[in-house]
């Protein structure tokens, strides 16, 4: 068996390619860490409120940036009512200004939060989920003192689609207070994927 020779610019290529894939996949993709004192975001496109009136509900909130002990934060305040078949308050971010994000290499998202205290839902919606119920989901608490939270994309469960969850072509993440009668607030000082 004869042994075959790699040209050497051919071996530096796919060294650096295997370098810089290695290093995206341990550096995080930072979406929003308020740098900004609006509602964009990092990725250049702002966070919306969206909630149930949009569906004849009457839930009614306010997201706003503030500065929460020395932290600038993302706020989203208001009450959940399951009155007209209602029940969610959102705040919603388009993860692409060409209306897709390619995030197949990494493993999850990470969340700096704090709140009241509730369960509050991680959303992410593909090129599969085609109309607005669809969603991939994954839950987490809010508790009264900071703290980062990692949920795996793994963890996320999907939600009136029977396809599994995609990371390939993201297009929407939503941090949700849904499903039951209650007063949100829930701050978000930094959001990833990492």
């Amino acid at each position: 068996m004869s042994a075959r020779i790699i040209p050497q610019n051919l071996l530096l290529s796919l060294l650096f390619s295997f370098h810089s894939v290695t290093a995206m996949a341990h550096h995080p993709l930072i979406l929003d860490d308020r740098r900004h004192a609006d509602l964009a975001s990092n990725l250049g496109t702002p966070w919306r409120l969206v909630s149930d009136t949009v569906m004849g509900g009457v839930s009614a909130g306010r997201l706003e940036p503030v500065v929460l002990e020395g932290r600038p934060c993302l706020r989203l305040t208001g009450m959940v009512s399951l009155e007209n078949q209602g029940g969610f308050l959102q705040m919603s971010l388009d993860l692409g200004p060409d209306g897709e994000l390619d995030a197949s290499a990494y493993t999850g998202v990470e969340l700096t939060t704090r709140g009241n205290g509730e369960t509050y839902n991680v959303h992410l919606r593909n090129r599969d989920t085609r109309v607005v119920w669809q969603s991939y989901r994954a839950g987490f608490q809010a508790g009264p003192d900071w703290r980062t939270v990692r949920l795996p994309f793994a963890e996320f469960r999907p939600y009136r689609i029977d396809r599994p969850l995609s990371t390939r072509h993201l297009r929407r993440l939503g941090l949700v207070a849904i499903g039951r009668e209650m007063t949100a607030d829930l701050c978000v000082a930094r959001i990833a994927f990492y």
